[in-house]
């Protein structure tokens, strides 16, 4: 009997279209050390939620193209332009104490 295997970032996008995990995941990948993480986080969280990036560029304030640079893997996106992203995905950046 044969197994039916699904991709991985098949799997990832269809659990990400829930919004309670798409928010979980987006913390933990905002926690790890490398912020490359959290922008490839943003962008399965937008395909996974079929947000098109024409409609999010014009909701965020920041030009389409300018969008694909900050979400590729050598973005280096502003504080301003993060928040206004989160902002236009329908979330927001918080600060909370460390976990010791």
């Amino acid at each position: 009997m044969k197994r039916k295997f699904r991709d991985y970032q098949e799997k990832l996008l269809d659990d990400l279209q829930d919004p309670k995990l798409a928010t979980a995941y987006l913390n933990v990948a905002l926690a790890d050390k490398d912020p490359h993480i959290f922008l490839l986080a943003l962008k399965n969280v937008c395909e996974a939620q079929g947000i098109e990036m024409t409609k999010l560029a014009q909701k965020s304030n920041i030009s389409r193209e300018n969008l694909y640079r900050i979400l590729s893997k050598k973005g280096n996106p502003k504080l301003t332009n993060v928040t206004s992203l989160l902002n236009a995905m329908g979330y927001s950046l918080a600060v909370q104490p460390a976990k010791k």
